[in-house]
C-alpha cells in the first residue's frame, strides 16, 4: 500500500486563512495586554490579602473584556471569526480552570501566606504567557510549512486527554511533594533557601550571599508548570482557529484573568468534581478533530468538524458536568445527613464541662 507523499512531505498550509492580525492590532493588543499585567503588578505590589468583593470585581471585568473584544471580532471580520475565537476563549478558560488546580496544590505546598498567593500568580501567569506566545509562533510555523502538524497537536491531546482522564479516576487526594519537585531539587544545588517567607521578595542577601525565599522557589515551581499548560492548551486551541493572532488573543484574555478567578473558585472548585472528565473529553474531541483535519487534507472525503458543532460540543460537556458535578455533591450531602444520627451533640461541645 502506497501513502501519498504529502504524508511527509512539506504542504500548502493546512489553515490557509487570512490571519487578522494586522502589525496594527499585533501591536495595540500586545500594548494592552503588557498595560494590563503593568496594572496588576501596582495592584499587587503592596501584599495583602484578596477579599472575594475585590476578586469577584476583577473576575467580572477580565471576563466582560474578552467577551467585548470578541463583538469586535465579529463586526470587524465576520461571525466565521467571531465564533472561532469564542470557541477558542472557551477552550483555553476551562483549561485555566483546571490549572487552579494544580496553582492550588502548589501554593498550599508551600504554605504560601494568604498576602503574597496573588503575587506567586501573577507571576505564573505572566510566564505562561511569555511560553505560550513562543509555543504559538513554532506552532504557527510549523502548520505553515508540514501538514502533518495537526495530525502531532492531535496525538499530543488525545494523550493528553487519556492522563487527564486517569486522574480524573483516581481517588486518591493528589499532593504535591516538594522535595521531589525537579526544580526545587536544582535550584537547591546552587542556592541556599531562607526558612521563611521576606514579603514579596523572590530573593534577599544572607550572611553577603543570595538567597531563594520560598516566594522565590514556587514562583519557578510556578513557572516548570506552565511548560506543561502550554503544550496542553496550545494545540488546543489550534484546533479551533489556525489564526495565529486569534491564539495569541484567546490565550492571553484566558490568562490575564486568571489572578483573580483564583481567589473567587478557591472555595469552589471542590463542587465541580467532574471537571476532570469533562477537560478529558473536550481534549479527547480537539484531538480527533485535528486528526481528522489532517487527513481531511490527504484524503477529501473525509468529514471535517465545522467550528459551530465543536462550540455546540464544548459547551454541552462542561453543562454536563457541571449538572452532575452538583447533583453527585446533593447526592452526598443527602447520603450523610441520612448517616448522622439525630440528636446527636456536635463533636465541638466538651463533655467535661459540669
Amino acid at each position: 500500500m502506497s501513502f501519498p507523499s504529502t504524508l511527509l512531505t512539506a504542504a500548502e498550509p493546512a489553515a490557509a486563512e487570512q490571519s487578522v492580525g494586522t502589525p496594527m492590532l499585533w501591536a495595540v493588543t500586545i500594548a494592552g495586554v503588557l498595560a494590563m499585567f503593568a496594572l496588576d503588578f501596582v495592584l499587587t505590589r503592596k501584599p495583602h490579602e484578596v477579599s472575594m468583593k475585590e476578586a469577584a470585581g476583577w473576575s467580572a471585568f477580565y471576563i466582560a473584556l474578552p467577551l467585548l473584544f470578541g463583538v469586535f471580532v465579529w463586526t470587524q471580520y465576520g461571525g466565521d471569526r467571531g465564533l472561532e475565537y469564542y470557541t477558542g476563549y472557551l477552550v483555553e478558560k476551562s483549561l485555566s480552570v483546571d490549572n487552579l488546580f494544580v496553582f492550588m496544590l502548589l501554593l498550599a505546598a508551600f504554605a504560601v501566606p494568604d498576602a503574597l498567593k496573588q503575587r506567586v500568580l501573577l507571576i505564573g501567569v505572566a510566564g505562561a504567557l511569555v511560553l505560550r506566545g513562543i509555543f504559538i509562533a513554532v506552532g504557527a510555523q510549523l502548520i505553515a510549512m508540514f501538514s502533518w502538524t495537526f495530525l502531532l497537536f492531535g496525538v499530543i491531546l488525545l494523550a493528553t486527554a487519556v492522563k487527564v482522564l486517569k486522574d480524573a479516576m483516581s481517588d486518591e487526594d493528589e499532593a504535591v511533594d516538594i522535595g521531589s519537585l525537579r526544580t526545587v531539587k536544582v535550584l537547591r544545588r546552587f542556592f541556599p533557601v531562607t526558612e521563611d517567607y521576606r514579603g514579596p521578595n523572590l530573593t534577599v542577601r544572607e550572611a553577603g550571599k543570595r538567597a531563594l525565599t520560598p516566594l522565590g522557589l514556587v514562583a519557578v515551581a510556578i513557572l516548570g508548570t506552565d511548560i506543561v499548560f502550554a503544550v496542553d492548551s496550545v494545540p488546543a486551541v489550534f484546533g479551533i482557529t489556525g489564526d495565529a493572532y486569534l491564539v495569541f488573543a484567546t490565550n492571553a484574555f484566558a490568562l490575564l484573568g486568571l489572578r483573580a478567578l483564583y481567589f473567587v473558585l478557591e472555595g469552589l472548585l471542590g463542587a465541580l468534581r467532574h471537571l476532570g472528565f469533562g477537560l478529558a473529553a473536550i481534549l479527547a474531541f480537539i484531538g480527533v478533530k485535528l486528526v481528522l483535519h489532517w487527513a481531511h487534507g490527504i484524503w477529501p472525503g473525509t468529514p471535517e468538524v465545522p467550528t459551530l458543532a465543536s462550540l455546540g460540543v464544548i459547551v454541552g460537556i462542561l453543562g454536563l458536568v457541571t449538572v452532575t458535578s452538583l447533583f453527585a455533591n446533593r447526592r452526598d450531602r443527602v447520603a450523610q445527613a441520612i448517616q448522622e444520627p439525630e440528636g446527636t451533640p456536635p463533636e465541638t461541645v466538651d463533655s467535661d464541662r459540669s
